[in-house]
């Protein structure tokens, strides 16, 4: 099995900018919901048809339900 810290994650373009614009407890949350998703990569729930490789992981923030959406491999999660 591999460690955390054998994994590479990957951020997009869009992702980077609304997480620079969030505030410090809101990032804190999100950051919460990645580890989740390094720990079980099938926590969300995968997608069907030309997303079949894409999962949606649901989460809530101040109340508001947010969604990440992420691919991943045995060595990547992006």
């Amino acid at each position: 099995m591999m460690k955390p810290s054998d994994i590479s994650v990957w951020q997009m373009p869009s992702f980077k900018k609304v997480y620079k614009k969030m505030h410090a407890q809101e990032r804190a949350e999100v950051d919460k919901a990645i580890k989740a998703i390094i720990q079980n990569p099938k926590i969300g729930e995968g997608k069907k048809g030309d997303l079949a490789n894409v999962f949606v992981y649901k989460f809530k923030i101040h109340l508001q339900e947010m969604l990440l959406a992420y691919e991943w491999n045995e060595r990547e999660r992006i």
